[in-house]
């Protein structure tokens, strides 16, 4: 059996995110919940399905950029539907600046994915609230906007914040005329907007509204105004707003909160713990290998390979894909679990040369991966790598910023809690020897 190249090439897109509620993609899904530590999307999906729809959920999911977390959510989403909820998914980039974001942003941009995901299934809503505050915006931006009032509210929302979105001058208007609105403005979507549509979606047979709040952790870790950076600010200082949405609602948060002094605070604010989606482990605390994580690993570059053919006979399928399974091996094992990071090194290779992969690609991937990674780190942060590798832990919000967010540290889950391991790609590094 030959390997579809052009299909595997595709499939290997990191940039890729896995839609497991189409069946194309259902073909590459592997779920890796029995290797870390914990079936974090049941637990989201009970949580929603096991209270009644009078009684709205709102949770909060996190972890490492690129470690799978919009392709588990897409998950719920497929889950859910299968139920009988209404699932509004979407990414916030798509709407927000995710370098300057403010409370009324998201309450915009959720009430315009909803009213459009409504609007497909012929839901028209139309708030009075919104349709005057909509009228009130454009004379006050003093911009041109044609706002007709048989307009859609998604059309309306969408034209005022894609006309701001570029433009920090026009947004800081509209924010110093919505934000102190912003109890009207909630109480307008919960009381005009998403009580009147989740009577609908009931009448047509739903259980329930679900809103799934994607990449809200990429957002910056920039200084407001306020003293607060905006993690902390929108998530605790102000998460009491965003936890009072008339409906089932989960948001993706920085993965920075759970190491900041600020996590109490959070817990306090929304009621719930963050679940933490953690890397797919390859090896265990003591440094012996992981043989389930990296066995899964090697199954999901496989799948990609060959997404029709039964499990049991990939192995006898790896000479088609590598020169030996021993690169096969190597390839997961220097992933150091992070899926985006999988793909990408895969990827390279594939941009080399045709399968079989053979070794001597994947080190010259590996090598000039490592290479960009070094060119960024100070002798200071070499110390800190130092320290993460011999200990397995790091320390607080500063020293997050510098290993995590950069993915030069690798965050693991099992039974006694959290541990932490340097990025594989870097373990080699003639400077971590310094």
């Amino acid at each position: 059996m030959l390997v579809d190249l052009a299909r595997f090439f595709q499939a290997c897109n990191p940039s890729k995110t896995l839609v497991v509620g189409n069946a194309s993609d259902r073909e590459y899904y592997m779920d890796f919940s029995s290797v870390r530590g914990g079936r974090i999307i049941e637990e989201l999906g009970r949580t929603i399905t096991r209270l009644s729809p009078e009684h709205p959920t709102c949770q909060l999911f996190t972890g490492h950029i690129g470690c799978g977390k919009s392709t588990e959510l897409l998950r719920l989403k497929a889950d859910l539907e299968e139920q009988g909820f209404h699932v509004v998914y979407f990414e916030s980039s798509q709407d927000l600046d995710m370098a300057d974001v403010e409370i009324t942003d998201i309450l915009l941009a959720i009430t315009r994915q909803v009213s459009q995901s409504l609007e497909g299934i012929k839901i028209h809503m139309k708030p009075r609230y919104f349709q005057t505050l909509l009228s009130e915006v454009t004379n006050f931006l003093q911009t041109p906007l044609d706002l007709s009032i048989e307009a859609e509210l998604s059309a309306g929302i969408g034209k005022i914040t894609s006309k701001t979105k570029d433009s920090p001058a026009l947004r800081n208007r509209l924010r110093q005329y919505l934000e102190p609105r912003t109890s009207g403005i909630l109480q307008s979507i919960n009381e005009e907007f998403l009580n009147p549509a989740k009577a609908t979606l009931k009448q047509q047979g739903k259980k329930g509204l679900v809103v799934i709040v994607d990449n809200l952790d990429r957002i910056d870790n920039y200084m407001k105004p306020s003293g607060y950076f905006q993690p902390e600010y929108l998530f605790v200082e102000r998460g009491e707003q965003l936890s009072k949405l008339d409906c089932h609602v989960v948001y993706t948060i920085p993965l920075m909160l759970i190491f900041s002094n600020a996590l109490g605070r959070l817990i306090n604010r929304f009621g719930v713990d963050p679940k933490v989606l953690p890397m797919v482990p390859v090896q265990k605390r003591d440094g012996s290998e992981n043989q389930k994580g990296i066995d899964m690993l090697q199954q999901m570059v496989m799948a990609r390979a060959f997404p029709s053919v039964d499990r049991e006979i990939w192995l006898s399928l790896v000479p088609q894909v590598f020169d030996s399974s021993e690169t096969l091996k190597k390839l997961c094992k220097v992933s150091g679990g992070h899926l985006r990071n999988l793909m990408m090194l895969l990827y390279r290779c594939l941009q080399r040369e045709d399968p079989p992969i053979s070794k001597q690609c994947l080190e010259m991937v590996i090598r000039q991966r490592r290479n960009e990674l070094t060119l960024a780190i100070t002798s200071d942060e070499w110390e800190l790598l130092r320290e993460a590798t011999l200990k397995k832990k790091i320390r607080g919000t500063e020293d997050y910023q510098v290993l995590i967010r950069s993915m030069f540290v690798y965050e693991y889950r099992d039974d006694e809690g959290s541990w932490f391991d340097i990025n594989p790609v870097l373990a080699e590094a003639q400077e971590l020897n310094l």
